[in-house]
């Protein structure tokens, strides 16, 4: 039986209610008869990161939870995680900051990050605290057997929640254009540690999902865009994710379920490329 060490950022934020989707995620594997055997480990150390497969980046504050981690000294134990290892990770809303390779609307002095999407997030796109919302969205990655899935969308939580504006190009090092940019930031270009993880690296970004028909959200018409595609919400480049919206203030574990068992084939690939 193989064991799975899935760790969940608790520097700021949402920490708790990804622990506790996380076990919901776990006994519900466990009763499809998975042969994993599942660990949540709070994660405030580098040593606690390090005895990680897997890492979860919650919702909260990006500018605290980067703040926080510098002074912990574990800002770069995450890029080294993240990009050098290129081990599995989520991000959802602050923890999509977090991951993109760039950032805008930035407050004065930026902020960190760890990168690791090439993407270009705008921060708080949706506006204030006041007019965050939910709503029904469609999520095409989960129907993949999964019971109800193919017709219940997903209750998507958006709280000052950033959206992906654009997928930027794949270079080897840092994002030197878009520093260009008034108000953006970009993260720290790292060399991942050999072949295995530059291939993950190197992968293309992924839209897994968008945020049509912004009309009737919160009465802004004034933000409807006429575009048809919408607003990128989901994205993933390999084994790293990222969602503008926040699983983990509903209880619904679909997406903890599906991100597990991408875990679990991630982890398998890795092990055995390491061996």
């Amino acid at each position: 039986m193989a064991q799975i060490n899935v760790g969940v950022l608790a520097l700021q934020g949402a920490f708790s209610e990804h622990i506790m989707l996380l076990r919901h995620a776990f006994a519900m594997l466990q009763a499809e008869r998975d042969d994993s055997s599942w660990i949540a480990t709070e994660v405030r150390t580098p040593e606690q990161l390090n005895a990680c497969d897997a890492l979860i980046i919650p919702g909260g504050e990006s500018t605290a939870i980067a703040l926080v981690a510098s002074r912990c000294e574990m800002l770069e134990p995450l890029r080294s995680f993240v990009k050098i290892e290129r081990r599995p990770t989520w991000g959802t809303c602050a923890g999509l900051i977090l991951l993109a390779e760039a950032a805008n609307r930035t407050k004065k002095g930026g902020q960190d990050l760890i990168g690791g999407i090439d993407v270009r997030v705008n921060r708080n796109y949706y506006g204030r605290q006041v007019e965050s919302f939910e709503a029904d969205i469609d999520l095409p990655f989960l129907k993949t057997g999964q019971p109800g899935s193919e017709t219940r969308p997903f209750r998507g939580v958006f709280i000052r929640a950033p959206v992906v504006e654009k997928i930027l190009p794949q270079v080897s090092g840092i994002q030197t254009a878009e520093q260009e940019h008034p108000e953006t930031i970009v993260a720290p270009s790292k060399a991942p540690r050999d072949s295995f993880s530059a291939s993950k690296l190197s992968a293309p970004v992924e839209v897994m999902a968008t945020l049509p028909g912004r009309t009737n959200v919160n009465d802004l018409p004034q933000r409807v865009k006429e575009e048809s595609d919408g607003d990128i919400i989901a994205v993933r480049q390999a084994n790293v994710f990222g969602t503008s919206f926040h699983p983990e203030l509903t209880v619904d574990p679909r997406i903890h379920i599906w991100w597990l068992r991408e875990v679990k084939d991630a982890v398998a690939e890795n092990r055995s490329h390491r061996i």
